[in-house]
């Protein structure tokens, strides 16, 4: 447990779940956020959860700073369980989750965060950010990401909405946990806000698996297909038909385009896409019927985007019209439970 046990009366923490990130990777993000200019550091707090990892920082460094930072250590969870662990012990009006080995991208970030508080009193507010990447020559880049609902990058959440609609971040999902969260956050409110101006950096860092393993996509699918079925299924306990019909098609026509982007054709993948075929045929019988009910708008418009996102990703040609492969996946699907409900007798 750090020095103080909380933090009150600020307008903003950050929220920060910590694993095997030592002192010299989360200096980045404190120094960051010390070199912030144009604010009150009363305002600000930083708390820090350490996910159950042996790996301890240092509280003398934690404490040389002009914010508050409360460090404390909780029994190993996964990512999810540690951002709610850290949003359990918030106070602040406002609060930020940013992972511990990235930081602000310029010195007005807070002040921004602040400015827009100000003036749109958002429930939520998604931001663009930048993405630093290493290239193979040694040249480092910077790439910018607009408007997004995957990465938790960015992103600054009205504490009381957070608690009043039990927003929460899903325990059981340890990857694609973040898309499943903002998409509750941003569509149970009318007060969604976006800024295109940057001020969240996601920074490289050596041995990042799902930056520098190319497959990462391919490998960590059907955790993709886990985290929208666990959002369609919060979605209709909330009575949000629409929306999880929304997500519904989302993903079926995802899916389907992704399937046919030129690395999951490669023979050395087809392990992979077999296993995520059979996982998206398991979601598919769940949810035809409800996929066979959505309205053609809206199963257009996720048409579009699939297909759009796919072409800019590797989409060649589709080696499978729609309708083989959606008949194929439902007799996959029939196959797949049988064999399940024949093994758990």
């Amino acid at each position: 447990m750090g020095k103080k046990t909380e933090i009150k009366n600020k307008k903003l923490e950050i929220l920060v779940p910590q694993w095997k990130e030592d002192d010299k990777v989360v200096k980045f993000l404190l120094d960051s956020i010390e070199m912030q200019q144009g604010i009150d550091f009363k305002d600000i707090g930083v708390i820090i959860v350490n996910d159950g990892s042996d790996v301890f920082l240092s509280e003398k460094n934690l404490h040389k700073y002009s914010f508050d930072v409360l460090y404390v250590r909780a029994e190993h969870g996964g990512v999810s369980a540690t951002r709610n662990k850290a949003l359990d012990l918030a106070t602040a009006d406002y609060v930020m989750f940013c992972d511990a080995d990235d930081g602000f991208y310029n010195v007005a970030g807070l002040r921004i965060i602040f400015d827009e508080i100000e003036k749109s009193h958002f429930d939520t507010m998604s931001s663009a950010f930048i993405e630093e990447q290493h290239l193979p020559n040694g040249q480092v880049k910077f790439l910018r990401h607009g408007q997004d609902a995957i990465f938790v990058h960015g992103k600054v959440h009205r504490r009381q909405y957070l608690i009043d609609e039990k927003i929460r971040w899903n325990d059981k999902l340890l990857v694609h946990e973040d898309s499943y969260f903002n998409c509750l956050c941003q569509q149970l409110t009318d007060k969604a806000f976006h800024t295109e101006t940057e001020f969240y950096l996601w920074k490289y860092r050596e041995n990042s698996i799902c930056r520098e393993d190319k497959d990462f996509k391919i490998k960590t699918y059907q955790y993709f297909i886990d985290s929208n079925e666990s959002l369609i299924k919060e979605f209709l306990s909330r009575g949000k038909k629409d929306k999880a019909q929304f997500h519904i098609c989302n993903l079926v026509f995802g899916t389907y385009y992704t399937l046919n982007e030129e690395q999951w054709l490669l023979p050395e993948n087809k392990q992979y896409r077999d296993a995520v075929e059979c996982r998206f045929a398991l979601f598919y019988k769940q949810f035809k019927e409800m996929f066979d009910a959505t309205e053609l708008e809206t199963k257009a418009k996720s048409l579009k985007f699939a297909k759009d996102r796919s072409f800019n990703e590797g989409l060649l040609l589709e080696s499978e019209l729609f309708d083989d492969w959606e008949k194929r996946i439902i007799d996959l699907g029939v196959r797949v439970w049988q064999l399940l409900t024949t093994q758990n007798k």
